[in-house]
């Protein structure tokens, strides 16, 4: 609990700063990425962003499920660790936001172009891309071959760029989102091997 206090006072104060003098700067890398339409931006990026939730769920619904086929008690325990980290990851989220109260960049600039069904909200930090990371780095932390990371980070990297893409969110709002997402990812698996630890020695001491 404590570590999760640290990292939403952490990401408060990277909000304080990015909004005493980085607006400018914000938008100005946000208009390039918002631009040059195409249908196949529209399609794989949509996608991405839409699809965000359901694999931030399923993945650990899934690695319960084959824990139980299989009677792996580490398999139920990554999934039961994994789900926390989400849980975590999306608390920081909507509590940052909140205290942030920033806007969207489609409701501040008229320039900005929507391409997302957003009907408003809070800006600060991006929600989607917190739970892509969260899930991407969760999955690598414990499986880690090259063929879980590279997908799993292409898929947040690709949540995060949606995102801006949309006119939905600044790039300081994904930068945060995905430190949000990571962090909460590693604490859950520091606290999972913790917590693993002291059962193993705890065992030791009663045989």
């Amino acid at each position: 609990m404590k570590q999760y206090k640290k990292l939403f006072l952490s990401i408060a104060c990277l909000a304080s700063c990015l909004n005493s003098f980085s607006q400018n700067a914000d938008i100005n890398l946000l208009k390039p990425i918002n631009k040059h339409e195409t249908s196949f931006k529209n399609t794989y990026l949509e996608l991405n962003a839409s699809s965000v939730t359901a694999v931030s769920i399923a993945v650990p619904a899934s690695m319960a499920i084959a824990g139980f086929i299989k009677h792996d008690k580490k398999l139920k325990l990554d999934a039961l660790y994994t789900g926390a980290a989400f849980l975590a990851s999306s608390i920081v989220t909507r509590a940052t936001k909140s205290i942030t109260n920033r806007q969207r960049p489609f409701e501040k600039y008229s320039f900005i172009v929507k391409r997302d069904d957003e009907a408003g909200g809070l800006s600060f930090p991006s929600g989607h891309t917190s739970a892509a990371f969260c899930t991407a780095t969760s999955i690598s932390l414990r499986y880690r071959k090259w063929y879980v990371i590279a997908p799993a980070y292409i898929f947040a990297t690709s949540v995060g760029w949606a995102r801006m893409y949309q006119g939905v969110h600044y790039p300081s709002d994904v930068l945060a989102g995905a430190l949000v997402g990571a962090c909460s990812a590693w604490l859950g698996y520091k606290a999972q091997k913790w917590i693993t630890h002291k059962k193993e020695q705890k065992k030791k001491l009663t045989l």
